[in-house]
């Protein structure tokens, strides 16, 4: 006998059968047709852009795959072959070649939303079905194509970005790395048809082969059967798509990056005479190489650079902390329009605040910067030992300091420091972003501070005197001033470093300050936990890589220097979407601050510029980015 459940009058379904499912029917079946709908209804809208990226990708890979390898000759529709014409064949594989790569090109574009990436993909996958079903007569390649332009036009509202700000360079980086590939891709071609390939061609004269077929001409390889025209078709499609693009980017309209007018710089230096004492990065706000978005109020503004995808800001925003939250929403308002990645480098505890608050983004301690208050600093006492032996050390090697505003500097020795600043720098590539200016003495900076050390002893007949180290301090509000840049003379004696920053500690208080911002040191408290006693394995491992990556990036140096002066220690974050956007996030600031170069070879730099030297930026003040705060 059955038994069934309260309320079921038909006494048909046993009670062990219910409890097998524990669902209800009617609700496993509503399941079920809820899955059924959101099949058929397609991915959500905002996952749709890296849905059609990474299949662009793949229909890309099946177009040049078409293109390149011979067609199977007992396929079905073979007999389609028969009657067309007998150049369409060739033509026909050059042209889902062509769209092949063109659609490989494209994917990170449509992955980040791109209308101009949009609007070549609606063109060119019709296209590349076109040209496979012509040569390979097969419809796999062509329902794969026209199923992903379905989807594309479908969800055309989401690729709606503007573009990236570009410039001429790219049409010769285009051309190199488009050619480059072309050869690779074109001895893939010429070796991909070996039974219709007549005699044994060596490397040497396949790679020949590929040369001329790029420029339309025959080559030393000869095939059988209409082969010939195949691989020519393909050679000559790639050389005019590497021409054709080329071309395109050498003369479109430069869409150049954002920069600092100067309304936007008037605008900024009357928000630090109001606000600048609140971020000791203020200052380098500045830099004429950023954008700058403003809140509606006008009384804030966030500044920024793009590099590589990345809407990079620095420090805290600018101006009145109730307007923060307006001239954010611009930010990111700024981003999602172009589909930039928003980030943050090194703004404070309140700017981290707001800025998470206001936009749901997540924050990380990147590390500290190092704070002396001037009244507190001294050399006496045994934890400034090291640095007071060495400054009376270099004192008594017959080394002098001055300290002045840059108002109170004249001209040709303004002009001598940057030349010996330049010059001095220890790399080749102009370093700094977050915490550097990228200029010294410009007249509109005359209350920045430069401290330089002299040796009168030596021979001052060279192009910078007796001139031996520089230092530079940007204003930080009316009673503070933050480190710009430290240079220094390889040939002078060592701790130049220690002697100008404790001669610009004395000179403070002369100078209204009372407060001094050193360099910044990353993970810092990494370090410093790290190394106590009891430190777990973890923290100690932790430790070890950020001193082994110190081999190449100051990381345990700063620390240790700035640890000299007993400061305060300020952290400092960096503020980020998504934790998969941290890596390029760093790569970013890595390219921002200089210790990663994508430009060109100075040789292809001058040749830009039609040989001629580069205008020399000290006459007006405004010299190349300098390395961000280092020892």
């Amino acid at each position: 006998m059955s038994v069934t459940l309260d309320g079921d009058k038909s006494g048909s379904v046993p009670v062990r059968a219910r409890r097998s499912t524990g669902i209800p029917p009617g609700r496993v079946t509503h399941r079920l047709s809820g899955r059924m709908r959101r099949l058929f209804r397609g991915p959500r809208p905002e996952a749709v852009p890296a849905l059609v990226g990474t299949a662009c990708s793949v229909i890309g890979l099946i177009d040049i795959a078409a293109g390149v390898f011979p067609r199977f000759r007992h396929s079905r529709m073979h007999t389609l072959a028969e009657v067309l014409p007998g150049a369409l064949g060739p033509f026909a594989a050059a042209l889902s070649l062509s769209a092949g790569v063109l659609l490989l090109l494209l994917a990170h574009g449509l992955k980040r939303h791109k209308r101009r990436a949009w609007r070549a993909a609606v063109v060119l996958l019709p296209v590349g079905a076109v040209g496979q079903f012509t040569y390979r007569h097969s419809l796999a390649g062509v329902v794969l194509s026209l199923v992903l332009l379905t989807l594309v036009v479908r969800h055309r509202r989401e690729f709606a970005a503007l573009p990236d700000p570009r410039s001429r360079w790219k049409a010769l980086a285009n051309f190199v790395l488009m050619g480059a590939g072309s050869i690779g891709l074109g001895l893939i071609i010429v070796s991909a048809h070996p039974h219709r390939t007549l005699g044994d061609p060596s490397l040497t004269d396949r790679l020949e082969h590929v040369l001329y077929g790029l420029f339309g001409l025959e080559g030393p390889v000869d095939y059988s059967g209409s082969v010939d025209w195949t691989v020519g078709a393909s050679l000559g499609a790639l050389g005019l798509l590497t021409a054709l693009t080329t071309v395109y980017l050498a003369f479109r309209p430069e869409h150049p990056a954002a920069r600092l007018t100067e309304d936007d710089e008037q605008r900024l230096r009357a928000l630090l005479a109001l606000h600048g004492r609140r971020d000791s990065l203020g200052h380098f706000a500045l830099r004429r190489d950023k954008g700058v978005v403003f809140s509606p109020s006008g009384k804030a503004a966030v500044c920024y650079r793009v590099v590589s995808g990345v809407m990079l800001a620095s420090g805290d925003p600018i101006g009145d902390v109730e307007a923060w939250p307006g001239a954010i929403e611009r930010f990111m308002d700024e981003a999602k329009a172009h589909s930039w990645t928003p980030a943050v480098m090194g703004c404070g505890e309140t700017g981290g605040e707001v800025w998470t608050r206001e936009t749901g983004l997540d924050a990380l301690e990147l590390g500290d910067e190092a704070v002396v208050d001037v009244p507190d600093f001294s050399l006496h006492g045994r934890a400034m030992r090291n640095v007071r032996q060495m400054v009376k050390r270099i004192e008594r090697a017959g080394y002098e300091t001055r300290v002045r505003r840059v108002r109170d500097l004249s001209d040709g020795e303004l002009r001598r420091i940057r030349l010996a600043a330049d010059d001095w720098r220890g790399t080749d590539t102009e370093r700094g972003f977050s915490m550097a200016l990228g200029r010294i003495g410009d007249p509109a900076d005359g209350d920045s501070v430069i401290a330089t050390a002299h040796k009168p002893g030596e021979d001052a007949t060279g192009p910078y005197g007796d001139l031996k180290a520089v230092l530079h301090f940007v204003p930080w509000g009316p009673d503070g001033m933050s480190l710009d840049l430290m240079r220094r003379d390889r040939s002078a004696d060592p701790g130049m470093n220690e002697l100008l920053i404790v001669a610009a500690l004395h000179e403070a208080p002369a100078l209204g300050v009372v407060r001094v911002s050193l360099n910044f040191a990353m993970f810092r408290s990494a370090l410093a936990r790290g190394e106590r006693l009891g430190a777990g394995p973890v923290l100690r491992g932790w430790r070890g890589l950020l001193v082994f990556l110190s081999r190449w990036f100051q990381i345990e140096s700063l620390y240790r220097f700035n640890a000299k002066f007993q400061p305060r220690w300020e952290p400092r974050y960096v503020v980020f979407r998504h934790s998969g956007d941290l890596p390029r996030i760093g790569f970013a600031a890595m390219q921002a601050e200089g210790f990663v170069t994508m430009s060109l070879p100075r040789p292809l730099r001058r040749l830009g510029r039609g040989g001629l030297p580069r205008p020399c930026a000290h006459a007006t003040g405004a010299t190349p980015d300098h390395e961000v705060r280092t020892a």
